[in-house]
């Protein structure tokens, strides 16, 4: 089974699917809420409703596991800083910033220059390059990716297909 196939049964399923989500989704007309244009409209109406309510509280740095209160910024602040910690792991000052990194690797041109000739003999992404067939072959087996025989037909307007699918 080509990717074409393979892209198309994908398609009709989610025509399916979308099919079975509009007919969940119901009609906005019947929503209790003043605005009915669309849902965002709909829920930032009950949101703000919501906040004007009495005793509600909202920052909580207590509990963590809360789903209906948030941390104050500070507490916030704490815990990025916490984790700044521990993606530096410790690293001095000389190479706690990315520009500092930068500036190390490039000191070290023996370093660079042998992971230029490492760099050399893979596959570019940035340039046309010239393969072999048997090179093209293990740089398909080494991303796994297929040929272009396998695909189908690239130009195949999935669009169209969905289209049609939703209209059945």
């Amino acid at each position: 089974m080509s990717l074409q196939v393979r892209i198309e049964s994908l398609v009709l399923r989610l025509a399916a699917e979308f099919k079975t989500i509009y007919g969940q989704v119901g009609t906005l007309a019947n929503l209790s809420t003043t605005d009915k244009t669309n849902l965002v409209s709909s829920i930032n109406e009950l949101r703000s409703q919501i906040l004007v309510l009495a005793g509600i509280t909202v920052i909580d740095d207590a509990n963590s596991a809360a789903t209906s209160t948030t941390f104050s910024a500070s507490k916030i602040t704490g815990l990025l800083d916490a984790l700044k910690a521990d993606l530096l792991g410790g690293a001095d000052a000389a190479f706690d910033t990315l520009k500092e990194l930068q500036t190390a690797i490039l000191s070290d041109e023996s370093g660079i220059a042998a992971l230029l000739t490492a760099v050399d003999k893979r596959v570019r992404f940035d340039a046309a390059q010239s393969l072999t067939a048997p090179e093209q072959t293990q740089a398909r087996q080494n991303i796994g990716a297929i040929a272009a025989a396998a695909i189908g037909d690239p130009e195949t307007d999935f669009v169209s297909v969905f289209e049609a699918a939703l209209a059945a």
